[in-house]
C-alpha cells in the first residue's frame, strides 16, 4: 500500500538545489502519436485497419501483414503484470536521483507486450490498467496502475513524477476578481495546495466573494496587474522562488469584430493584456520555475494558461478578443519548448463561452467557472498539456480535426 505523502520541511536556503535533468528523450516520427495521445488524457495505439492488429511500440507498417494502414486509435488499456523489478542502480543521471524505481512487463488484452513504469501497489500477476502519461522531458510513457483504486495512489513516487499535483504546492494565481480566478483559488486548495498566492489587480474594487476567499489563512494577497510592469517586477522579487503552479487567469474580453472596429486602444487593451501580459509573466517568474523544477516532492512543476478555444479558429463577433487568444495560444507553444529542457509543464485550459458577465448575451450552453476549475485541476493531476472544457469547446474540438473549413463558415454566420 502507498505511504501517504507527507508535508516536506521547510527547505534550508543554503541547501543544494537540485539541478533539473530529464529522462532520455529520444522518440521517433511515429512514436510521437503516443505522446499526442497522452497529452490529451487518452490511451491510443496504432491498430492495422487491414487485420486489426494491435501495433506496439509504434512502427512504419504492421507486424501481422505489413500493410500501412496503422491509424491511431483508442484500446483496451487492461492486461497483466508479467514480471517487475525494482532498480536500485542507474547510469542516467535522472533516475539516479530518484531510485528506487519499478518498471516491468505486461501483456495487454489487445496483445501487445509492452514494459513500463510500475505504481507501488501493482504485483507480479496483477491485473493492471495502463495509462499514458508524459515524462519529465514531455515525452509518452507507458505507466501500470492497479486495476482499481487504492488508498493515496496519487502519492506514489512514479505518478507523483510524472504528474502535477497540487498537493503539498504552492501556486500563484494572476487575477483573484474574476469568477474563473476565485474558482481556481477554491479548487487548488480543495487539492491540497499548502499556499495560494492571488493577483488583486483592481485594489479600489469591493468584491464580497474575493474578501471571503482572502478568509483562509492559506491565501496571500498580492496587488497584481499583468500589464503593469512595476507590479510584476515587485511579486517577482517577493514570491517568484516560492510559486511552484502558476495558473494566468486575467482576461480582457470585449465584443466586436476588426473590419469595423476603429478603437485601436480596445485592440491595445486586450493584446496588452492577454498576450503581452503572459509574456511578462514567463519573464519574471519563468526562470526560477525552471530552476526549481527538480527540487523535490514540492518541486515547481507547471504553467497553466487559461484560454478559449476559440484560440483555434477566429470567433468573428469577438474578433479582436480571438485573436488575442491566438496570440496568446502562440505564446504559450513558445513556452512549453522553452520549459521542457527543465521538465515544467505547460497546461493550455480551452473552455467555450463562460457563464460571466462578459458572455451575458451569449445563448447557452456556457461553463460554470467551477467546471473549468474541476477541470484544470484533474489535468494537473493526471499530467495532462491540453484540455477542452463544456460542450461548445469538445464540438469545436471535433470539428477542427474533421471539417475546419465548415467550421470557419459556421462561426461566421
Amino acid at each position: 500500500m502507498t505511504e501517504p505523502l507527507r508535508k516536506p520541511p521547510r527547505k534550508n536556503p543554503v541547501a543544494r538545489t537540485r539541478q533539473p535533468t530529464h529522462p532520455p528523450g529520444a522518440r521517433s516520427r511515429r512514436a510521437l502519436g503516443l505522446t499526442a495521445a497522452a497529452a490529451q488524457g487518452e490511451f491510443k495505439l496504432q491498430v492495422c485497419q487491414s487485420c486489426s492488429a494491435v501495433q506496439y511500440p509504434p512502427r512504419e507498417v504492421c507486424h501481422e501483414c505489413l500493410s500501412e494502414q496503422l491509424q491511431w486509435s483508442p484500446v483496451d488499456p487492461r492486461g497483466t503484470l508479467l514480471a517487475g523489478t525494482t532498480l536500485d542502480h542507474s547510469n542516467d543521471l535522472y533516475f539516479r536521483e530518484r531510485l528506487p524505481w519499478r518498471v516491468g512487463t505486461v501483456i495487454m488484452n489487445a496483445g501487445p507486450s509492452v514494459v513500463a513504469h510500475i505504481h507501488g501497489d501493482c504485483t507480479d500477476g496483477d491485473a493492471i490498467r495502463l495509462s499514458l502519461k508524459l515524462d519529465r522531458s514531455g515525452q509518452a510513457v507507458m505507466v501500470a496502475l492497479p486495476a482499481s483504486p487504492t488508498p493515496h495512489m496519487e502519492d506514489d513516487p512514479v505518478l507523483r513524477e510524472n504528474t502535477c499535483d497540487p498537493k503539498f504546492r504552492r501556486a500563484l494565481v494572476t487575477d483573484g476578481k474574476t469568477a474563473i480566478g476565485q474558482a481556481v483559488v477554491k479548487a487548488l486548495l480543495d487539492a491540497g495546495a499548502t499556499t495560494v498566492f492571488v493577483g488583486d489587480p483592481e485594489v479600489w474594487k469591493k468584491d464580497a466573494a474575493f474578501d471571503r476567499l482572502c478568509e483562509d489563512e492559506r491565501v496571500q494577497i498580492h496587488a497584481l496587474h499583468v500589464t503593469d510592469m512595476d507590479s510584476i517586477e515587485r511579486i517577482s522579487r517577493e514570491i517568484g522562488g516560492k510559486v511552484e503552479i502558476l495558473v494566468n487567469t486575467a482576461n480582457h474580453e470585449r465584443e466586436g469584430g476588426i473590419l469595423f472596429n476603429r478603437d485601436f486602444m480596445k485592440a491595445h487593451d486586450t493584446l496588452n493584456t492577454n498576450c503581452l501580459g503572459l509574456m511578462r509573466l514567463a519573464q519574471h517568474f519563468g526562470p526560477a520555475m525552471a530552476g526549481r523544477a527538480s527540487d523535490g516532492v514540492n518541486s515547481a512543476v507547471a504553467w497553466v494558461n487559461i484560454l478559449s478555444v476559440y484560440a483555434h479558429m477566429n470567433l468573428p463577433s469577438r474578433g479582436m478578443w480571438s485573436t488575442s487568444q491566438a496570440a496568446a495560444l502562440s505564446v504559450s507553444q513558445c513556452l512549453r519548448n522553452e520549459f521542457r529542457p527543465a521538465g515544467v509543464r505547460v497546461v493550455n485550459v480551452f473552455s467555450g463561452p463562460v457563464d460571466h458577465e462578459w458572455e451575458q448575451r451569449t445563448p447557452p450552453p456556457r461553463v460554470q467557472p467551477s467546471a473549468i476549475a474541476k477541470a484544470l485541476v484533474k489535468a494537473l493531476q493526471d499530467g495532462t498539456e491540453d484540455v477542452y472544457v463544456g460542450d461548445v469547446a469538445k464540438e469545436v474540438q471535433a470539428l477542427l480535426k474533421d471539417n475546419p473549413k465548415g467550421l470557419e463558415r459556421e462561426l461566421g454566420q
